[in-house]
């Protein structure tokens, strides 16, 4: 039962988790191209109101007029609208998922053996230490260095590294899948810590230097927008590691760091088209077309290199010893019977799909069963070759061989 509430629980905090993250990164979206879409007013009005930027927009069958205030407006209006829930909320469902996914059960979703052999609290703690000291780094080398001459390209080159060591690291010390995901739950750790501790506490501070009377200092404004801007380019490498769980070739790749490193840098390089598009349109820059080909181009590099090889034209052994020592035998036909299978299932698969536990509801125990999960063990352990997860069990490339031939036979269960 503890499995079946694990699963609910898990569906009901993803649901949220991407309600809150589409809300999040959509106004994140929106505010860049805002910022970056702004003209200077033409009325004399808004000009003596301390009006920097204006834009005219159609949607919804309706004409919007936003304007901006670089520090402060002329009186503080009565309702205030502050974007900070939506982010606070993907972070907090997103850390409580992550919890119930894969901490809770790090055993069989964060460690890899092969790669290193932990106890579950110790990956557990290095896995929240990635969250922690990314962003401390990260913060580090924004105060120190984001305000010099240059310092925009400085911080983004340095951060870069940052990404890049990061990742190496979790590839290394953790499943393919979960090291993914905890680059991008590090990645999302240190945007909404960005909201936290400097977009909205610079906004409080800006709020009470007005509500007090006094000037308000145009560095908090400033740090606030340096921030938001680190957050739009986060958001495409993000969603990349939130969609990964989907596609096991990336994250089984024999390199699978670069090939996480490679498409975040992608996103990356494809936001910046886009950002520095907009300012394109306002007539402020040349068109930055070259971002987005640089990050098609890292796209069309991976899919070339990651392509599988064709198979080898002679026929492989299709079973080792120990395998054949189950079979039931193969006619001319070179069918797969139960009797073979059964075998590789309660060695590789009854430790999670048995009579004691049932993970996702599955039970690999008995005949009917296996008819019944037919399809989803054909496409799990031989197809993706994400299960048995982290090869926990050690099934072998002869072993799936066997599932693949069991099951285009026919996946009889006599």
């Amino acid at each position: 039962m503890e499995s079946y509430y694990l699963d609910w629980a898990n569906l009901l905090l993803r649901w949220l988790h991407i309600i809150t993250a589409i809300a999040w990164i959509g106004s994140s979206f929106y505010f860049v191209f805002l910022d970056n879409s702004l003209t200077p007013p033409v009325d004399e009005n808004l000009k003596k109101q301390g009006v920097s930027g204006e834009m005219w927009a159609l949607h919804g069958g309706g004409f919007y007029h936003p304007v901006k205030f670089a520090v402060r407006p002329p009186e503080l209006p009565e309702h205030l609208h502050w974007f900070y829930w939506p982010s606070y909320t993907t972070w907090i469902s997103g850390f409580v998922l992550f919890t119930v996914s894969y901490l809770w059960s790090a055993s069989t979703y964060m460690i890899d053996k092969s790669l290193m052999d932990w106890a579950p609290w110790q990956a557990n703690a290095v896995a929240i230490g990635f969250l922690l000291v990314f962003w401390l780094l990260y913060n580090q080398i924004c105060r120190l260095l984001g305000q010099r001459k240059n310092g925009d390209a400085i911080v983004g080159a340095l951060v870069l590294v940052l990404v890049c060591l990061a990742s190496w690291l979790a590839c290394q010390w953790f499943a393919g899948k979960a090291a993914f995901l905890l680059i991008g739950a590090m990645l999302g750790t240190t945007m909404s810590a960005n909201v936290f501790f400097w977009i909205i506490a610079g906004q409080k501070k800006s709020v009470a230097m007005i509500k007090a009377g006094q000037t308000v200092d145009p560095i908090h404004g400033k740090l606030g927008k340096q921030r938001s801007v680190h957050n739009t380019y986060f958001t495409l490498p993000v969603l990349f590691s939130m969609l990964s769980g989907h596609y096991s070739f990336t994250y089984l790749h024999l390199q699978n760091w670069l090939v996480l490193i490679g498409l975040m840098f992608a996103g990356a390089a494809i936001r910046q088209f886009f950002v520095m598009r907009h300012g394109y349109k306002m007539g402020r820059r040349g068109y930055p077309l070259g971002y987005a080909l640089v990050g098609l181009a890292v796209i069309v590099t991976l899919i070339v290199w990651m392509a599988p090889q064709p198979a080898p034209t002679t026929a492989a052994p299709v079973a080792t010893s120990s395998i054949a020592a189950h079979a039931d035998g193969t006619g001319a036909t070179g069918q797969i019977g139960y009797k073979t299978l059964q075998p590789i299932l309660a060695q590789r698969c009854y430790m999670c799909h048995g009579p004691q536990v049932q993970m996702k509801n599955v039970r690999l125990d008995a005949p009917a069963q296996v008819r019944l999960h037919a399809q989803n063990l054909y496409q799990q352990a031989v197809v993706m070759k994400v299960m048995p997860m982290t090869n926990a069990t050690g099934i072998t490339e002869a072993e799936r061989l066997l599932i693949k031939q069991w099951f285009e036979s026919g996946a009889s269960t006599d």
